[in-house]
């Protein structure tokens, strides 16, 4: 028997297929002691259906719907006007109208009621579809009733909730409507509850928006409100609104927006006490519903109502340290130059590669330096660390450091040792005193990390089954012992450093901004910068034979390197793209997260930028801006050398400089080179867990290989030994990713879930200057190219990268252009290496930059003084 109706009693948030997610909500919140919801009933799903299934021209236009881009708004425009019209259109039959009239009667046929749109994808964990269908107050009358009912299932079809759903990718056909109809309270004042700051996302601070009459007018954004925020029962701020408009009920049905009188404009909506009470309120449902909410509300005679309820869905997820303590996070991603989600397996496998524990939230992973923060001796040493690299990070945790609030000072510890002067910075100054200049350490090092590697590929082939992740954790532990050798890291710090001593020493002793960065262009052993230009070779041997070129142009599939042998020049294209790959196919975009597809597995990512190596460059382009580099670092350091020795002390100055020189072109190549190793090692881990997931597949424990993507590291062990696993969980974990797409990852976030942000402490800037953190030298001006995938680039020589951020996967897109923007980075992130490598003035930490600059516009990027410029 087909249910239409269903009393608000008879709800729970498990009906939300039934009754739409608000229905389920105030079904839920009805049962909850001591929350006021006003009386009601659902007219649930089934009724909607059956009201299509009444209209059979409905699934023709839902075909056609479906097949629409977010960007074609005029055929959205025209679709969903035909079936609202239908919808709206259509009668209702009599044993569903019998039963909501019925409904009606129970109630009292001859109150108000309001009539609310109810949708399955709404008010939902991942979305909460916000506004997107139709609500009607004050509505009087069983037919004027039935009538809005219509207007609600229509309301599905609206273009912002049909644009919503395409950009959201929800179905439309699986997306059903039911109405929620709710006996009419007359508020005096109404608003909005969040128990979690909508601005700093502070799960401690609730912060309230109060109006005076309905609230329709606050929500239509046509009156101002009160402000109100709480934190621990004690109200912190407080901002009164001038309000001068309110919506009140009509007599005879409907609403209107009236003027209030001018003696109430200023004061309170709410009284104190009453702001109290509604956020205990809050507290008690938020409790219920194990989530931060978004809930409205309605005060009637002293008595406040809810009348819905639905979960915040723009909060980035707590990072969990396990204790009820008071911690500061800091996102790894913007030191990875990587913020894109993570998938659980390439998540828990950089946790175990890492040299300190690591916390997951939102797909993103995060380190806690809350300790070292709350200790002066760490504190000052980990601030000018993180400075020298991003000063928005820096900026955020001296805020919080400030404010004295969050953070608890320990007592000073002479015992404690700030970043780099413990156990490992002891051994980095022995490497300084005993080998600090030698560049022979570096081809050791390299040296032994691909025989490393070679062992590793060796060994692997064997392991199978648990026995294959035991090793695959051994091996992780002696590459976090390679990591961290002393001499490695001595020679990482000892660049760092003599680029710092240089840029300080040459501002200081000549007015020399940035020195280090001409001095850093074509170093040895920067097998980053190296890949780009090897694909500048590449395009070397392309570039002869058209027909390979032509062919090419048309790939579209990766299993092409073997067809190309059958054109003339084929071989040697095949050869060369081979080659290439042996040495750089472990690397793609998001190259931390084991889970990407690497250019080995999907070679076509190579093809555009050979393509357009072979359009814009020479033969032996490589060769020369090889060269052009390295003389252009000598001749700075000629110029540089010869001013020192006119000063006072001069030759020791520049006896003093030129070792720095040195140390800096010997070491800062190696930079590169250990996240190389890393992914290196990934590479052989992820093609050996391959193996694994297919014999998975063929004992139908997986549909797919990659579903393995979806496990973290110790649970798909665990499924290898059991051959068990839980299908729902996957579809847990793919919805779960797809929900952190949509999150931005912060700088800086506490476990109260306060988002702290940074800004650049800067007046030096011209009119309209975007601020940012100046990583290489020179003034460039060009156009915009603004683009958030190396898939997309569509670059000409001379353009400007402007992009969220860079991994070396960028890399070979560097060759082509003549600065670079990101709105991610440090001094010594992969973006602000290589732009010095190749002498292009950059620019990172940009805020929005993708936002505040427009594709194609014409910009000038200040990379010695760090801002760019909007160009007329």
């Amino acid at each position: 028997m087909r249910t239409y109706v269903l009393d608000l009693q008879e709800v729970d948030r498990t009906k939300a297929n039934v009754v739409g997610g608000k229905g389920a909500n105030l079904g839920e919140l009805s049962r909850i002691e001591g929350i006021r919801v006003p009386a009601g009933f659902c007219v649930t799903t089934e009724a909607f259906r059956r009201i299509l299934g009444e209209a059979p021209s409905i699934g023709g236009l839902l075909d056609r719907l479906s097949s629409l881009e977010v960007g074609d708004r005029e055929g959205i425009r025209e679709l969903s006007g035909e079936l609202r019209r239908i919808i709206e259109g259509t009668p209702i039959p009599e044993d569903l109208q019998a039963a909501l009239t019925q409904a009606l009667s129970r109630l009292g046929a001859d109150d108000a009621y309001a009539v609310r749109s109810s949708a399955t994808a709404e008010d939902l964990p991942g979305a909460s579809f916000a506004g997107q269908q139709d609500t009607y107050l004050n509505v009087l009358g069983t037919q004027a009733i039935l009538q809005h009912i219509r207007r609600c299932w229509a309301s599905l079809f609206t273009e912002r909730a049909v644009t919503y759903r395409i950009q959201h990718g929800f179905d439309h056909r699986k997306v059903h409507m039911a109405v929620v109809v709710q006996k009419m309270v007359f508020a005096q004042a109404a608003g909005i509850l969040f128990t979690a700051d909508p601005v700093t996302s502070n799960r401690k601070v609730s912060s309230i928006e109060a109006g005076l009459g309905l609230g329709e007018a606050l929500v239509a954004g046509l009156a101002s409100a009160d402000r109100y925020k709480v934190r621990n029962g004690q109200i912190i701020d407080k901002v009164i609104a001038r309000k001068t408009l309110a919506t009140r009920a009509l007599e005879g049905g409907g609403t209107e927006e009236r003027a209030i009188a001018p003696e109430r404009q200023g004061g309170q909506a709410l009284a104190d006490a009453q702001i109290l009470r509604l956020e205990r309120l809050g507290r008690q449902i938020e409790g219920h519903f194990g989530h931060p909410q978004d809930i409205e509300w309605c005060l009637v005679e002293e008595e406040l109502h809810i009348v819905q309820s639905r979960p915040i869905t723009t909060l980035f997820p707590i990072p969990d340290a396990g204790d009820r303590g008071n911690h500061v996070y800091l996102s790894v991603g913007h030191q990875q130059m990587m913020t894109d989600p993570m998938k659980p397996l390439g998540l828990s496998l950089f946790q175990l590669t890492a040299a300190g524990r690591m916390y997951a939230a939102g797909g993103r992973l995060f380190v806690d330096p809350t300790k070292t923060l709350a200790s002066p001796a760490s504190r000052d040493a980990l601030l000018d660390l993180v400075g020298r690299s991003d000063p928005l990070t820096r900026d955020a945790l001296s805020t919080l450091i400030e404010r004295g609030d969050f953070i608890e000072p320990l007592p000073g510890d002479p015992a404690a040792s700030p970043p780099g002067q413990g156990k490992q910075g002891s051994a980095l100054a022995r490497f300084d005193a005993q080998v600090e200049d030698d560049p022979a350490i570096v081809a050791e090092l390299i040296e032994r990390s691909q025989a490393a590697l070679e062992e590793l590929k060796r060994d692997i082939r064997t392991r199978t089954g648990t026995a294959l992740f035991d090793f695959i954790l051994e091996d992780i532990q002696r590459l976090k012992e390679s990591l961290s050798d002393p001499r490695s890291m001595g020679v990482i710090m000892g660049a760092m450093k003599a680029a710092w001593w240089l840029n300080e020493k040459m501002m200081a002793w000549l007015g020399e901004r940035n020195a280090a960065d001409t001095l850093s262009q074509s170093v040895s052993n920067n097998v980053t910068s190296e890949m780009g230009l090897a694909l500048l070779d590449v395009a070397d041997v392309i570039r002869p034979y058209p027909d390979v070129v032509a062919y090419l142009q048309s790939v579209k599939h990766d299993g092409f390197l073997e067809e190309l042998v059958e054109l003339d020049g084929g071989q040697q294209a095949r050869d060369a793209i081979r080659a290439y790959l042996d040495r750089y196919g472990m690397r793609c975009a998001g190259e931390i997260d084991i889970t990407r597809a690497r250019w080995s597995e999907k070679p076509t990512t190579l093809v555009p930028l050979i393509l357009r190596n072979v359009k814009n460059f020479e033969p032996r382009a490589g060769e020369r801006k090889l060269e052009q580099g390295r003389q252009e670092a000598l001749e700075r350091a000629r110029a540089l050398l010869d001013r020192l020795r006119q000063l006072p002390d001069g030759e020791q100055k520049a006896s003093e400089a030129r070792r720095m020189i040195d140390r800096l072109r010997s070491f800062i190549g190696y930079r590169e080179y250990p996240k190389y190793g890393i992914v290196n090692r990934y590479f052989v881990y992820k093609q050996a867990l391959l193996r694994e997931a297919e014999r998975l597949v063929q004992a139908g424990v997986i549909h797919d290989a990659e579903d393995i993507y979806y496990l973290t590291f110790d649970e798909l062990r665990e499924v290898v030994r059991t051959h068990r696993l839980d299908d729902q969980l996957l579809g847990k974990r793919r919805a779960e990713h797809e929900l952190h797409k949509r999150l931005t990852p912060p700088r800086v976030i506490t476990s109260d879930g306060e988002i702290v942000t940074g800004a650049y402490k800067r007046a030096d800037l011209p009119a309209g200057a975007i601020v940012g953190l100046p990583v290489s030298s020179g003034v460039v001006e060009g156009r915009a190219r603004v683009l958030l995938d190396m898939a997309g680039a569509d670059l000409e020589a001379g353009d400007i990268l402007v992009t969220a951020f860079t991994d070396p996967s960028w890399t070979p897109l560097f060759v082509s252009i003549k600065g670079l923007v990101t709105e991610v980075g440090g001094l010594m992130t992969h973006g602000a290496v290589i732009a010095r490598e190749y002498g292009l003035p950059a620019v990172v930490g940009v805020e929005h930059a993708t936002r505040l600059i427009r594709d194609g516009q014409r910009i000038r990027v200040h990379g010695t003084d760090g801002y760019v410029e909007i160009l007329p």
